[in-house]
């Protein structure tokens, strides 16, 4: 038996100290391992563009075309054009905003939001300063190796008058490549872009606007039917679309913002809001988003919730606001959360409500002596049936204290060869 425990000692030493050496190396290696940064690839491309719109010195122009460097396959990324400083050769009467359509060819892939993008406002001066667009490239699920975007045709127009146009072509072979990998690059599809626009439609030099802004959901990590689940949301403003500003008119006292989810699954409601109130607003700067906004949605049977985002609201009402921002349909993270049936507390004895009649009865009960005996020892003390009752704490007692023995002595033995040994 020594040598069976000594042989499972040696063992389960050896496991420890291998599986201590393992941790040791596996954390070296994980505070070695750099974090990804989120890095993007940019890449030039020259255009020569005709008609009337432009001015005979910009008649070419470089365009960039922006990516991540590096994501993941089965989810889209952001596809940034970069449409440089214009000059016109006529400037508007009156303010407007310029219109860019630009044709894209990714593969493998494809656009999903293909057609006109609002570019840079344009006020009654002929410069029309730099702005980026931006399109969302689709990845397919399984694709390898990498996504190469060839530019095609340009497009360039003023809004108002819709007239003034020209169209922007590029003679270059080489595409934009961007590497299917982890999807470090900071292109992730909880980038939501937003259509921002005043809700009454009047005109304001900021709006219509795209606004990049990034989505993040946190679902409640348990959730019963019929009763209310809390969701988190957060949202953060990208630099690679439009600012969201404060327009002529927007109530300074009180704002509030109003956050709306779209959910599915386990008999949730198909929307459900949250509202926040916002910090100090000043006319015409940018407006600063609360840190977050509870939302609770109410599924009413076990399964699945699905939730993706909504549209936003900000104003003083969710039914009347001042802006509005209405997200894609489509191509937006999804994020979900289980839903368990209620817990019920089952009681053990039933209950009623209404008293039950007591019942009286008389009984005469006539006390007969035990006839059983006990089998103590005569003369001794009656002990009653406890020999009979199985064995008691003692028996515990003795095997453990043999037990412990038996542990000391093998240990003397041990410590005896080793002491032979050395």
């Amino acid at each position: 038996m020594s040598q069976a425990w000594r042989r499972l000692a040696r063992k389960t030493s050896a496991l420890g100290l291998t599986g201590t050496l393992a941790i040791f190396v596996g954390s070296i290696f994980v505070v070695s391992t750099p974090t990804p940064a989120l890095a993007a690839v940019t890449k030039q491309f020259s255009y020569t563009c005709t008609g009337s719109m432009l001015s005979s010195t910009g008649g070419t122009i470089s365009v960039g075309l922006s990516a991540p460097d590096s994501v993941t396959a089965g989810t889209t990324f952001d596809l940034t054009v970069k449409v440089p400083e214009l000059t016109l050769a006529t400037a508007p009467t009156a303010a407007t905003t310029l219109q860019v359509n630009a044709t894209l060819t990714p593969t493998p892939g494809s656009i999903q939001d293909p057609g006109v993008k609002t570019g840079a406002n344009v006020t009654t001066s002929a410069t029309v300063p730099a702005k980026d667009v931006v399109y969302k490239v689709s990845v397919p699920t399984g694709s390898t190796g990498k996504v190469s975007v060839k530019p095609g045709q340009l497009v360039l127009s003023l809004l108002s008058p819709s007239t003034t146009t020209t169209t922007c072509t590029t003679t270059s072979t080489e595409v934009l490549d961007v590497t299917i990998g982890t999807g470090g690059g900071g292109g992730t599809d909880d980038v939501v872009a937003y259509d921002c626009d005043l809700a009454s439609g009047g005109g304001d030099a900021d709006y219509p606007a795209d606004v990049d802004m990034k989505v993040v959901m946190t679902p409640p990590t348990s959730a019963t039917a019929n009763a209310d689940a809390t969701i988190t949301w957060t949202g953060t403003i990208q630099s690679t679309g439009e600012q969201l500003k404060a327009p002529t008119g927007f109530p300074t006292t009180s704002p509030k913002m109003f956050v709306t989810i779209k959910a599915s699954g386990a008999g949730a409601p198909s929307t459900a809001t949250g509202e926040a109130t916002l910090g100090t607003v000043t006319i015409g700067q940018n407006i600063t988003l609360p840190t977050s906004v509870s939302i609770k949605v109410k599924p009413t049977t076990t399964g699945t919730v699905s939730l993706t985002a909504g549209d936003l609201a900000f104003g003083t009402s969710a039914s009347s606001p001042t802006i509005k921002c209405l997200a894609p349909t489509t191509g937006l993270k999804a994020y979900t959360f289980q839903v368990s049936s209620a817990s019920s507390s089952p009681s053990s004895t039933p209950t009623s409500s209404s008293p039950k009649p007591t019942k009286t009865s008389t009984a005469t009960v006539t006390v007969t002596p035990s006839s059983k005996k006990s089998k103590t020892p005569k003369a001794g003390a009656d002990t009653g049936a406890g020999g009979e009752a199985g064995p008691d704490g003692r028996m515990f007692i003795l095997t453990g204290t043999a037990l412990v023995g038996a542990a000391a002595v093998g240990g003397l033995v041990m410590r005896r060869r080793n002491a032979t040994r050395g």
